[in-house]
């Protein structure tokens, strides 16, 4: 067995130091994932990669997650791997929101506008629509979807997402040509 399946066996009875021993273990492979990640986000970013990796470490294994809801397939290191991109891309989701929400006012009064002053779309409007879009991609072909969140929001390369996915590495790359194109054209619709 190997020392990560015993690390998230030992969490899961509750045994002391399991968890900071496994967040030692994986902490340098989402680190990696997080930088990549975050390389895309735009200047003045508040989140940083380090912030990244804790919070979606402790979504999926903190005292305040339910490990045993756990899907049994994530107890191995690339599930383990695809289910923090999801965390990760829902924290960058919830923080592109808020950053958003406060752009729009965050309950101030409206002012009017000057039509000349008005900005290019901002990336956060971007990522929320690539999110919407992913979304339904998700609804028609959930693997597809699955390999998007792994390569965008896990920075994973081809050749891990298709480890992660158990696929060769010609149809993760076949597979990725054609969700790129579905969403560019699913998110060029939408706007």
């Amino acid at each position: 067995m190997s020392r990560f399946i015993e690390l998230i066996e030992a969490a899961d009875e509750g045994k002391a130091g399991a968890l900071a021993e496994l967040f030692d273990l994986v902490y340098d492979e989402l680190k990696r994932l997080a930088a990549r990640q975050m390389a895309g986000e735009p200047a003045g970013h508040t989140l940083q990669p380090t912030a990244l990796v804790h919070e979606a470490f402790l979504r999926l294994v903190g005292p305040s997650s339910d490990r045993s809801a756990m899907p049994a397939m994530c107890r191995a290191r690339g599930p383990f791997y695809a289910a923090a991109a999801r965390a990760m891309r829902r924290i960058l989701i919830e923080s592109a929101r808020r950053r958003k929400a406060g752009r729009r006012g965050g309950g101030r009064p409206r002012a009017p506008i000057d039509p000349d002053r008005i900005a290019a779309p901002a990336p956060d409007d971007e990522v929320l629509a690539l999110h919407e879009a992913l979304n339904d991609l998700a609804e028609i072909e959930p693997d597809l979807a699955e390999l998007v969140e792994l390569r965008f929001f896990g920075g994973l390369t081809l050749r891990e997402s298709a480890e992660v996915l158990g696929i060769a590495p010609r149809t993760a790359d076949a597979r990725w040509a054609y969700a790129r194109a579905w969403l560019l054209a699913e998110m060029a619709d939408a706007s």
